[in-house]
């Protein structure tokens, strides 16, 4: 599995892998179809968020102690891990925020199962918790981990269109890293 750290088109910085984009394992079996109808609501956040969410969570799994980060190596490999170090800490601020104000509104969710029908809007919150606490421990977990940074000429390319604002250079980028690393959905992420 490879992780990259890369801006995208609109400068921001993204963290994501190469696994695609899955549905949250969870079973319930006395609730199936409002589960089933709560993970295809959580499907339609935006791409470039979820795969970051879950590129977190599979970190918390990661059995090694080290982990190599492509990068495009348009920063020093210093001030890329600077820049990485900072990433994790907004990330696990919004994290932290994020699930305080779902469990605020977890249980007025729950009331809402006073209304005839499943209930759908506690089922999609509580899968986005469950998706949160486990991008939260993989951001605990990416932070304790010893990171290396793999500089990769096409990102670096693809960085140099990015600030030079050359869109015209996008799609054929996007091709090439789609197929060097296997991402489909690199045109979401990026």
């Amino acid at each position: 599995m490879d992780f990259f750290f890369i801006r995208d088109r609109k400068h921001h910085y993204r963290f994501f892998c190469s696994e695609p984009i899955r549905n949250v394992p969870v079973r319930f079996t006395r609730w199936e179809k409002v589960w089933e109808a709560a993970k295809k609501k959580l499907l339609l956040l935006p791409q470039r968020i979820l795969a970051q969410e879950q590129a977190f969570a599979r970190i918390r799994n990661w059995k090694r102690k080290d982990i190599t980060i492509r990068v495009s190596g348009c920063l020093e490999i210093r001030k890329n891990n600077r820049r990485f170090f900072l990433f994790l800490q907004k990330q696990r601020s919004k994290h932290v925020i994020f699930l305080i104000l779902e469990a605020i509104c977890l249980p007025i969710s729950g009331l809402l199962a006073f209304l005839p029908g499943p209930n759908v809007f506690f089922a999609v919150l509580a899968l986005i918790i469950i998706t949160h606490w486990q991008a939260l421990r993989g951001i605990n977990r990416l932070s304790r981990l010893s990171r290396h940074f793999s500089r990769t000429q096409i990102f670096r390319e693809w960085e140099e269109a990015v600030d030079s604002g050359l869109e015209n250079k996008f799609p054929p980028l996007l091709d090439k890293i789609s197929h060097k690393y296997h991402l489909e959905n690199i045109r979401s992420i990026l």
